[in-house]
């Protein structure tokens, strides 16, 4: 298989306030993830990578409940099905739809004027906004790792 190095991105460059920092990099860390699925053809974006059934198009599907449950108080119905694109979901309208919770998170993030201030979840313990910024930094570059070695295995791909 041939090998293509992408040519690495730097760090965001952000604004000097806290919320400017973090957000920064989550969006980073979204729009890498995001990247690496954004051309790779069917079947390979929704082939199983590993034993686990992981595959590039079912993190950017996880990654979207996370943002909206994260961010807007939405629960799923099962966490395990979030990984699980259907067989209609196409590699575009997965993107779509994760751009789209991620523009609704950043409303969310953008209009909190203070990060201790709680994330408004109903019926579940609210944790500040600071916390949920550093959580989805944590989640989506977990998540990012892995899209990192799963392209890799479906073309050679790696760089960010």
């Amino acid at each position: 298989m041939p090998r293509t190095r992408r040519r690495d991105t730097p760090p965001p460059r952000t604004g000097p306030a806290e919320k400017d920092v973090l957000r920064g990099f989550l969006d980073h860390l979204r729009a890498a993830v995001a990247a690496k699925a954004a051309d790779v053809p069917e079947p390979q974006v929704r082939t199983a990578g590993v034993p686990s059934g992981t595959s590039l198009l079912g993190l950017v599907r996880h990654l979207a409940h996370v943002e909206r449950f994260t961010f807007l108080g939405e629960e799923p119905a099962g966490w395990p099905g979030t990984f699980r694109p259907g067989p209609e979901e196409t590699v575009a309208s997965v993107l779509a739809d994760y751009r789209a919770a991620c523009e609704r998170a950043n409303a969310v993030i953008d209009a909190c004027p203070d990060l201790a201030q709680p994330v408004a979840r109903p019926g579940r313990p609210a944790p500040s906004m600071r916390w949920a910024l550093v959580h989805m930094i944590e989640e989506t570059g977990r998540h990012a790792g892995h899209a990192d070695i799963l392209r890799e295995l479906i073309d050679g791909s790696t760089g960010r």
